[in-house]
């Protein structure tokens, strides 16, 4: 099948890639004329597992390619996917400008009947905006349909390639038709076409929303137990494991930190939001997801500011982890912009380490911090190590190396991927979600190095 495929961020490339995989012939089109030319040259813009020896494999194949070309992608392809950003407005509702722009450019560029999917996040009734924007410029037929991305940053391409579920809102059989034969070849295993959910596009715009919008509130009201357990003495792991138990509820998206980041979450919860009160709905639940989330970011700052003051110069803060979650250097919405922009704020020096997001943090901290080639490297005389994501490397360090290398050994996981217990017994003051302190060092006691 010709496919187009407008967009070439991270939805764009995943979908591009997966689509030529299995066969079909895709192009790939961007205005960024930069990116084109690092694309065709195999360069990924993005760090994600899987991803560029895919992309490499079918542009060797000639069965993927980039181009700056809009109009002449929408002639040559038959399914269009528009796949660009909807970043938050002001007002915290999906900008559809470049969506409302690509579908204006496809009705003017257009010489036959099209299938025009939505693969952006849009709120409800983008389809119909996009349906006006095209038939407003050609007298072709066209079906426009809404296909919601669930693809998770670090796990992408394997979310594609063999998905849960494909959700597709449309507006006719032969849309239906012709999207149930391009997403064939993905759903030949497991429970086959009980994966593929068809139904109205409203419906399908709205289902993108809410599944976001409920992994967040899940995250949210663990993380407002977690301040309860806190409270009271309790600990949030026995409440995370008793309440994940029932089968009605189960464990994911139940582990209590430093709350919610990336491209996804922050902006559908609040876009989601905008577009029920919109509609006269009341929003108070969604709302409260937010606004927890906001207030889980400042944590790791409450607890140093509790241990260290809030004046932080002369001292050195190590800092683990930088993007929003492991395997992605994805730092948009990232918890670690608001830790680190405190601690600026406080006098403090910075020294960061991630594996994968130093480059993109350099995009927003420049020289302002300082970015260490090892994870240890980034401990040598600090008054605190505070951990932001989970990567695999920070899960079983070298403590005895930590507390050695440390001015004062005082730990504050925003992850909780340590045992108190254990942490006290290696003799670290170590401070988590949801868990009681352990271990605490007077100020008085903690010798100067």
């Amino acid at each position: 099948m010709k496919v187009g495929i407008i967009g070439s961020g991270y939805v764009g490339l995943v979908a591009g890639a997966c689509l030529a995989e299995s066969g079909n012939d895709v192009v790939c089109a961007d205005i960024d004329a930069d990116k084109v030319a690092r694309l065709n040259a195999g360069e990924i813009p993005i760090y994600e597992p899987g991803l560029e020896p895919l992309i490499g494999r079918n542009l060797a194949a000639g069965r993927l390619s980039f181009t700056t070309d809009v109009a002449a992608t929408v002639r040559a392809s038959h399914v269009i996917f528009i796949a660009v950003g909807t970043p938050p407005d002001e007002d915290g509702s999906a900008d559809l400008k470049h969506v409302l722009d690509v579908a204006r450019t496809i009705g003017t560029s257009m010489e036959g009947e099209k299938v025009v999917i939505t693969k952006s996040t849009v709120p409800v009734g983008t389809a119909r905006l996009v349906r006006e924007a095209i038939e407003a410029e050609t007298k072709h037929p066209v079906h426009v349909c809404s296909n919601p991305e669930f693809l998770k940053e670090g796990a992408a391409v394997d979310d594609f390639m063999s998905p849960d579920r494909v959700v597709l809102g449309v507006d006719s059989e032969y849309a239906a038709d012709v999207l149930r034969e391009l997403y064939s070849p993905f759903l030949r295993k497991g429970q086959g076409v009980g994966r593929l959910m068809i139904m109205d596009v409203p419906a399908a715009e709205i289902t993108k929303y809410a599944a976001n919008a409920m992994l967040a509130t899940r995250i949210s009201f663990m993380n407002s137990i977690a301040r309860l357990c806190e409270e009271t003495g309790a600990d949030v792991d026995a409440v995370r494991r008793g309440v994940g138990s029932d089968g009605r509820i189960g464990a994911s998206f139940l582990f209590p930190g430093v709350g919610y980041g990336g491209s996804c979450f922050p902006k559908d919860v609040k876009a989601l939001a905008k577009t029920m009160r919109d509609f006269g709905v009341d929003a108070s639940i969604i709302q409260a997801v937010d606004d927890v989330n906001e207030f889980q970011k400042t944590t790791l700052l409450r607890r140093l500011d509790e241990r260290l003051g809030d004046d932080l110069s002369g001292k050195t803060i190590a800092v683990w982890g930088l993007a929003f979650k492991p395997n992605t250097d994805d730092m948009r919405e990232a918890p670690s912009l608001v830790t680190i922009e405190g601690l600026l704020a406080r006098g403090a020096r910075v020294v960061a380490h991630d594996p994968v997001a130093i480059e993109e943090a350099k995009k927003n901290f420049g020289e302002r911090i300082e970015y260490a080639g090892r994870n240890y490297d980034a401990l040598q005389d600090a008054s605190a190590l505070v951990i932001h994501t989970e990567w695999h490397p920070y899960r079983s360090p070298d403590f005895p190396r930590m507390r050695e290398a440390m001015l004062r050994p005082l730990i504050v996981d925003g992850r909780n991927l340590y045992e108190p217990s254990d942490m006290a017994a290696h003799g670290f003051e170590y401070v988590s979600i949801g868990r009681a302190p352990v271990g605490a060092v007077p100020e008085t006691s903690v010798a100067e190095k």
